[in-house]
């Protein structure tokens, strides 16, 4: 990464962070040589991506000719505005993020166990709330459905997280952007000025 400040080599803030999110992007290769990208929910276990659609269709077919894939995860917390830090150019506007990116080894799950327990993960994410039966290869209402769905695992090969949060700013250009999150009071500023003291060194350091 050309931006070394804003790694992230611990593995447990990357775990954290795949788990709590619940979408991503498929980036698989077509029959004619182009990227395919894939949007869809998706469950990490055990250091593993899984996911789940039909048998048949573009995006199966493609991890079936070629089974080396990558796989990303973003989330968005805060746009900067130019204006936080500058009155006139527009060159200092960004945003504040958290992103990984990976690249695997995707295979087709056939043990009925590994599936159910994928697709709890899955459902554990979409319905936190229950209202549904547990998912087992037991339950002879799920045993043709465990059949008829394709799962789809992941094995990490290669794993590198980004997180910016003005790790590369310094003393009062920091406080200017820290103080412009504090007024303007978004959904996820508060948070933001939060990730900004536990991720940049300067702040670390007082």
């Amino acid at each position: 990464m050309r931006r070394a400040e804003f790694s992230i080599q611990e593995q447990q803030e990357i775990d954290n962070f795949l788990n709590e999110m619940s979408f991503g992007f498929l980036g698989t290769v077509d029959k004619d040589g182009w990227p395919h990208i894939t949007p869809l929910n998706y469950t990490y276990q055990n250091g593993h991506i899984y996911f789940h659609g039909s048998k048949r269709g573009a995006k199966m077919d493609e991890i079936l000719a070629s089974q080396k894939v990558s796989f990303a995860v973003a989330k968005e917390f805060a746009i900067i505005p130019s204006y936080f830090t500058d009155a006139r150019q527009a060159c200092p506007a960004t945003a504040f993020y958290k992103s990984v990116h990976i690249r695997g080894i995707a295979e087709p799950v056939e043990d009925p166990h590994e599936k159910s327990v994928a697709l709890s993960g899955l459902m554990e994410k979409l319905q936190p709330e229950g209202g549904y039966a547990p998912i087992t290869p037991e339950d002879p209402k799920y045993q043709g459905e465990l059949k008829a769905v394709s799962v789809v695992r992941i094995s990490v090969e290669e794993i590198t997280a980004k997180f910016k949060f003005g790790q590369n700013l310094k003393g009062e250009r920091r406080d200017k952007v820290m103080g412009g999150l504090n007024e303007r009071g978004g959904a996820e500023d508060e948070a933001t000025v939060e990730l900004m003291k536990k991720y940049c060194p300067a702040h670390k350091k007082e």
